[in-house]
Formats: C-alpha cells, sequence, structure tokens
C-alpha cells in the first residue's frame, strides 16, 4: 500500500512531539508508579520473614492499599490515551485543509484511515510496554522476586489484552472526528461513551438487579444461576466489564472463574474445593478469557471498519 509507512512515519512524529501525549503518558505512568510501589511495600511488609510465594510477582499488578489496584485503573483510565489520540485525528485536518493536500499525494484514501490508526496502535504499544517494563524493574527492587516463565507470559497476554482494549477506544475517537467536523464535538462525544460505559452502566446494571431481585427471591439455587447468567450476559456490552473479567483471569491464576457471583455450596462441596484448591494452568486460564479477548478484538475491528467505511464514502473538499 503505496505510502503507508511515510503516513505512519509522520503520525508518530506528531503523536510523539505533542504536549498532550507527554501530559496523558507522564500522568498514567507517575499513578501506576504510585499505585505499584504502594503495593509492593504491602506485600514485602507482610511477606517479612516468610518464603515468598509462587505467583507473588503477580501480586504487583492485583494488590493495591487505596482500593484500586494497577489492572482496576488502567481499565478505567487506559481508554483515555485512545481517546486523545484520535480524537482530532481527521477533522482537525480537513479544518486545517491538510487533508485535501494529503490526498492530492500519490497514496490512496485508506492509506490516511490505515496509517493513522495503526500509528495510534503503535503509540499505545510502546506506552503499555514501557509501563510494564518501568513496574517489573519497580518490583524486582522493592519485592526481590523476579517473574517466572508462566508469570512472564500471563503478564505478555495482559498487555496484548491492554493493547486491544485501549485501541477499541481509537477506534471510537477516530470514528467520532470523522462523524464530526468540529473538534470540541468529537471530543465530548467520545469522552460521554468512555463515562457511560466505565461508569454509568455498572451502577445502572446493580441498580436494576437489585430492583429485580430482592433478597427472598435470591433464595434457591436456580434464581442465583439465573442472575448470574444475566450479569455475564449484560457484561458483554461493556469494554470496560469485558476487559476487567479478561485480565483479572490471566494476572490471577488462582481465580477460576470470571464470575464475581458467588454460588451457595454445601459442607461437602466447599470441602472438596478447598482440597483440590491450587492455580490453574495458564492454558486453562486463557482458555476461561478467551471468547473475552475475541469480543475485544471483534468490537476493535468492527468500529476500526465503520470508520473505514464512512471516511471512505465522505466528500472531501479543499478549504
Amino acid at each position: 500500500m503505496g505510502g503507508l509507512g511515510a503516513l505512519i512515519k509522520k503520525e508518530l512524529a506528531d503523536h510523539l512531539s505533542s504536549y498532550r501525549f507527554v501530559m496523558i503518558f507522564a500522568l498514567i505512568l507517575m499513578v501506576s508508579l504510585i499505585l505499584v510501589y504502594m503495593a509492593a511495600g504491602g506485600i514485602a511488609e507482610e511477606l517479612r520473614g516468610e518464603k515468598l510465594p509462587r505467583y507473588v510477582f503477580l501480586m504487583l499488578f492485583t494488590s493495591s492499599k487505596i482500593n484500586i489496584s494497577l489492572v482496576q485503573f488502567v481499565a478505567f483510565f487506559g481508554p483515555l490515551i485512545g481517546l486523545i489520540l484520535g480524537f482530532d485525528s481527521i477533522n482537525r485536518e480537513r479544518n486545517e485543509g491538510t487533508l485535501s493536500k494529503l490526498l492530492a499525494q500519490p497514496i490512496y484514501r485508506d492509506t490516511v484511515i490505515n496509517g493513522k490508526f495503526l500509528a495510534g496502535v503503535i503509540v499505545i504499544a510502546v506506552m503499555m510496554a514501557s509501563i510494564i517494563l518501568i513496574i517489573t524493574g519497580l518490583g524486582l527492587y522493592t519485592v526481590g522476586a523476579k517473574p517466572g516463565i508462566e508469570e512472564f507470559w500471563r503478564i505478555f497476554i495482559y498487555l496484548i489484552i491492554s493493547i486491544v482494549y485501549i485501541s477499541l477506544w481509537l477506534g471510537v475517537s477516530i470514528l467520532f472526528s470523522i462523524l464530526f467536523r468540529s473538534i470540541a464535538t468529537s471530543a465530548l462525544s467520545s469522552f460521554a461513551i468512555w463515562i457511560f460505559f466505565s461508569f454509568f452502566l455498572s451502577f445502572g446494571v446493580n441498580a436494576a438487579l437489585t430492583a429485580m431481585f430482592s433478597a427472598e427471591k435470591l433464595s434457591s439455587p436456580q434464581a442465583i444461576v439465573r442472575v448470574a447468567n444475566l450479569i455475564k450476559a449484560l457484561s458483554f456490552a461493556s469494554p470496560l466489564i469485558l476487559y476487567n473479567d479478561a485480565t483479572a483471569t490471566i494476572i490471577d491464576p488462582m481465580r477460576r472463574t470470571v464470575s464475581p457471583f458467588i454460588v451457595q455450596m454445601g459442607i461437602m462441596e466447599r470441602l472438596s474445593m478447598a482440597r483440590f484448591a491450587g492455580p490453574l494452568p495458564l492454558t486453562q486460564s486463557f482458555l476461561i478469557v478467551a471468547p473475552y479477548i475475541v469480543y475485544l478484538i471483534a468490537l476493535t475491528l468492527i468500529c476500526f471498519t465503520v470508520s473505514y467505511v464512512i471516511f471512505m464514502r465522505q466528500e472531501i473538499r479543499s478549504v
């Protein structure tokens, strides 16, 4: 595809030299380091004089002293990276008159949208990889434990899921940048979608389930299973919940299900679960979250495809 490499280099230079990129990257990196440093301090204090557990390094991603772990922080505020990278990617060039000049060059129109999306994905990958490498170094220094082979692969899968998740929001912001000529309108629309799916949707689901099922209605196992299935079905409407469930299961080997719902068990069932309790192999954890990963990838591709089709059909005039 002619000109794709040159366009990606141009977009990468624009992203890496912009002040807003430096600010959001510095902010997320600083908060991530603070969360991991606090978690590492708590882990080191609790395990002082004790033999280090097998998966102690992964606790850096899931433990916290302020009720929010690194995984939860990236789930809530990681989308800001994608939104900031793409909310003015098309309409800014359209308003400045550079889009028509760009398309006057010997490049295809789809090269523009492909190059902008791929450049954003590369920036996201570099940011997330840098944050995880810095966190790894901090964990080695504070806890004194090095990750094993399985822990390394779990962290690598977590990195891939995070890149896909943030790229989904990059696709959303590019879509609104194509739909709206005004940069302010595309920014407000992108952030409104993020706020709805990150905050209001989960609260609305919990409120609706509380209203539909009282404590008396959940006294039977059938009702509990019905509510659990309903929660699982509604979770597929929120990328945040999908990401949370997928990454929590990958990072925590002791977690055997993505469902947060607790099913009542008898005494013999509890004894049996305790007897055979143990960490899941990486392959089993991956099989549990594979549908969630595929769904996140599908949402990202659908969002980018819609942006691609709309951009290819739009009329572009020189200003």
